[in-house]
């Protein structure tokens, strides 16, 4: 395709954005990328729109370069173009170095073998080391932003590769360290802190020493600072963040690292650097800085952690947030060997006193009181991961903290949090006389609240959720406090009794909560059903409730309830409700009294479904003990599930409707080449090895090289029973060979749909072969003079050595090109021709054959296939 204009760019590139998948799926997106990557050489396009073309390619890489051997032309090409820009200022070369790194990365080329990978290494530090590379890299005014580019693109290496860069230690600490502007600090000091923190975790899993990377400086000629076998010891993705720090202590296992007196100096004076630069940093910089070097300092001997104090002095009274958080990382990280119990308490003093500025957003508010309740204290008491206040944390100082209705949900919940921490710190210890009483009266009177707005008929639905959600807050954490306990149970009672229609709330607290307050608050509600009968509305409610908190308790008032309920059910949702109290209470194994009401409903229900399960659970209860009756109406999940109305009652069935993921039974390969029709059609053998149903297999094929495929299906395949082969027709873009990504869909003997990816089948070059149509006898050979001519001037011509094996030219020609042959004088002289979908033609002359191979001439019209033919004319010999 020629040069496009700026307004067809703009066209494309709208309708990529609007759906990359589809785009790429149709013919247009075939040549994206390398239309993209031709016109970013053209003088005709401005700088802007080159510009968006680079963006595009840093948005969506994994869609325009999806395999290593594209991912790696598509860098290549973008290098040229970055040495092909002229002197002049450009805004080109920073997007054009992004994208050469993104490709690689995105598109999996990364490595050692990658030729475009070693140009780009060299560059790129050449470029943060402020050296002259040449005319080509533009005026003094741009090296700053060149070397902070290159920086970061460095980074995003050695965050996919991690200990590419080991070798880079002393390079970097030399350019750190270095008078004058060298380079930018931030970018710099964050790519020298993760080369270092991936170092020391990759030399302590290998249990190795620093072995001199963070003195070496120089290199030998030829070679190069990056260390591919540290990264492949690396390969692991090493989050720059750890997740926890206990996590990462326990995945470092940076105690097995012990440097040399020597080595260990220079990391101390490595640390300090970059401490002692990091005022320069922005704030979410310096956090990252913290968090990297505090982690790869944890655990390791002969590190002090008190590098880390001259920071400290800065940071504890800063107001950012993230540096903040940082500060509390390190706190978790090396607890009293770095802070002191002053330090502890002037912490907790700050973040108590932030969390009740006026002024402050609600995020921020937010995180203030999660770090407050997630305090990392010096000496914590209690087993670890026990919620507990923090020990220095002063009561009166948290007057500010206590939560009101008025208060954002969110902000509400939090600070409850932390009341209940107080409440249960109170009631332990009672160091303080009527303390205690006041925090405990002051959360009673809040959780009333609460119940009272959400017991108003017409309140919104938020209200009654938010009630629910701190009354589960409170039993969590003072689920050993039964004093406190009691009260909400019977607040929660009383709520119910007001507005029924919470009973979906109810059910669900009822499953969260522990049998601290679930035992007691079942009880209560248990005995509010059955006390209150209802009609209508509020029937559907009790019933509903009913069936979750009936048991062998209060049998008597139960089934009388229910006997009072029966004349009301009308309709088949309310029967319906009634049976699953029924079918609760026979799993509950309550028996005197039940049979006669099963009995009565049987009779006199008007919905022939409802009778027919009051029957079955009398005859259950007549014929069945009380464990097996248990696994009668338990779920089960071993047998299949029984083809009727009352399979909707099991909880399998829901197991049976589900698609599951299983290990594939079928085997596919692929037979002999078919070379009629259209266009190339696959002869799939399919073999399974237990009987499988309603077989659908879906298809994908990899890259864009061919049109999507529809799925094949067969009713039914047995083992030892031959199958017919699966014709699968294939509609090329390009005569390449690919890859097949095959998923199968099946049901088995059993029942269930099972789910299962198969290996992927190959399409070789020769699958993709086509014969002409045959001319008359007597005009073969100027039919082949004709296709033979049209090749040129627009294809190409060359010449191969065929190597023939022992089966000679014929044999070979019999074997492999029969369907294609036009002329033929066996056994020296054949003239072959081959149509390649969707548009191109290979021709072929084979001419004085002698013992050990035959000379090919071969013409085309597409200069793609000459490789794939040469790669496949040699292979002819020792295929089979």
């Amino acid at each position: 395709m020629g040069l496009l204009s700026r307004e067809t760019w703009t066209q494309r590139l709208g309708a990529f954005r609007a759906s990359p998948s589809t785009f790429m799926a149709a013919p247009e997106g075939e040549d994206l990328g390398r239309d993209l990557l031709s016109d970013l050489r053209s003088e005709k396009l401005s700088e802007q729109t080159k510009v968006s073309l680079l963006a595009l390619t840093l948005e969506y890489p994994a869609q325009l370069w999806p395999d290593a051997p594209t991912a790696e032309a598509a860098a290549t090409s973008l290098l040229d173009t970055l040495l092909l820009l002229p002197p002049r200022p450009s805004a080109l070369r920073r997007p054009l170095l992004l994208a050469a790194t993104t490709a690689l990365v995105a598109g999996g080329a990364l490595g050692p073998a990658s030729a475009a990978s070693h140009r780009l290494l060299p560059l790129l530090l050449g470029l943060a080391s402020g050296g002259d590379l040449g005319r080509g890299f533009g005026p003094s005014s741009e090296q700053r932003p060149l070397q902070a580019t290159a920086c970061e693109c460095l980074r995003e290496l050695e965050s996919c590769k991690p200990g590419l860069l080991g070798g880079c230690l002393g390079l970097l600490r030399g350019l750190l360290g270095q008078e004058g502007p060298v380079a930018p600090v931030q970018p710099l000091s964050l790519l020298l802190a993760l080369a270092l923190r991936n170092t020391l975790v990759i030399q302590a899993r290998a249990r190795a020493g620093l072995q001199g990377l963070l003195t070496v400086r120089a290199f030998a000629a030829g070679g190069g600072p990056w260390n591919w076998a540290l990264a492949q010891e690396g390969d692991a993705h090493l989050q720059p963040q750890a997740p926890s720090w206990s996590a990462a202590e326990e995945e470092c296992g940076l105690s097995a690292l012990e440097p040399s007196p020597e080595e260990a100096r220079e990391l101390r004076a490595t640390v300090a650097q970059l401490l002692d630069t990091s005022y320069l940093l922005t704030p979410v910089a310096q956090a990252q800085l913290l968090w990297l070097l505090g982690w790869g300092l944890r655990g390791l001997r002969g590190q002090p952690p008190v590098l880390f104090k001259p920071q400290l002095v800065r940071l504890l009274g800063t107001a950012q947030l993230t540096l903040l958080h940082a500060v509390l990382a390190l706190k978790m990280a090396f607890g009293e060997a770095l802070f002191t119990a002053q330090d502890e308490a002037l912490l907790l003093r700050r973040l108590t006193l932030a969390a009740q500025h006026p002024a402050l957003p609600l995020p921020a508010h937010l995180f203030y009181l999660h770090c407050l309740l997630s305090f990392p204290e010096n000496c914590p008491l209690g087993p670890a991961g026990e919620e507990a206040a923090p020990l220095l944390l002063e009561p009166q100082l948290c007057r500010g903290l206590l939560p009101s209705l008025l208060h954002d949900p969110m902000a509400l919940l939090a600070r409850l949090h932390l009341l209940c921490l107080l409440c249960a710190e109170e009631e332990e210890e009672k160091e303080e006389k009527g303390q205690g009483q006041s925090l405990r009266h002051y959360l009673e009177e809040l959780l009333a609240g609460l119940r009272q707005r959400a017991a108003l008929n017409g309140s919104p639905r938020t209200l009654a959720t938010l009630c629910f959600q701190a009354s589960y807050l409170v039993a969590h954490c003072l689920a050993g406090q039964p004093a406190l306990l009691t009260p909400l149970t019977h607040g929660l009672a009383q709520l119910y009794r007001s507005r029924p229609a919470l009973t979906p709330h109810f059910v669900d607290l009822l499953d969260r909560v522990g049998p601290e307050l679930g035992e007691s608050l079942r009880v209560v509600l248990q005995q509010e059903v059955v006390s209150r009968p209802g009609e209508n509305e509020a029937l559907r409610w009790h019933l509903q409730m009913l069936a979750k908190v009936a048991d062998r308790d209060a049998q008597s008032a139960t089934l009388s309830f229910l006997q009072a309920a029966a004349a009301h059910c009308t309709d088949w949702g309310l029967q319906q409700a009634l049976l699953q109290v029924c079918r609760a209470l026979l799993r509950a194994g309550v028996g005197e009294g039940l049979a006669d009401l099963l009995q009565t409903l049987a009779k006199q229900l008007d919905d022939p479904d409802g009778r027919d399960h009051a029957r079955l659970y009398y005859i259950l209860l007549g014929h069945l003990s009380g464990p097996k009756l248990g696994v009668a109406l338990g779920p089960s999940f071993a047998a299949p599930a029984l083809a009727s109305s009352l399979v909707a009652e099991n909880q399998d069935f829901a197991t049976v409707l589900m698609v599951q993921e299983a290990p594939a039974p079928i085997r596919l390969s692929v037979g002999p080449q078919r070379v009629d029709g259209p266009d190339p059609v696959l002869q799939l053998q399919v073999e399974v090895l237990e009987p499988v149903y309603s077989l659908e297999l879906r298809f994908r094929v990899e890259g864009q090289l061919c049109a999507p495929l529809g799925a094949v299906h067969v009713p039914c395949l047995c083992p030892g029973r031959p199958a017919r082969p699966l014709l699968l027709p294939l509609q090329p873009r390009r005569p390449a060979p690919t890859q097949l990504d095959i998923r199968a869909l099946y049901t088995k003997s059993t029942g269930l749909t099972c789910y299962a990816h198969l290996p992927p089948l190959p399409v070789k070059f020769a699958d993709l072969f086509l014969p002409f149509p045959q001319p008359p006898d007597g005009a073969r050979l100027s039919f082949f003079e004709e296709l033979w001519d049209s090749c040129l001037p627009k294809g190409t011509e060359s010449r191969l050595w065929c190597p023939l094996g022992p089966q000679g030219l014929e044999g070979l020609v019999s074997r492999h090109l029969e369907p294609f042959v036009v002329v033929a004088q066996p056994p020296i002289s054949y003239h072959i021709a081959i149509r390649l979908p969707p548009d191109s033609k290979l021709l072929l002359r084979l001419e004085a054959a002698q013992a050990d191979g035959v000379p090919v001439i071969l013409r085309t019209d597409d200069w793609a296939v000459l490789p794939l033919v040469g790669s496949y004319l040699r292979g002819l010999s020792t295929a089979g």
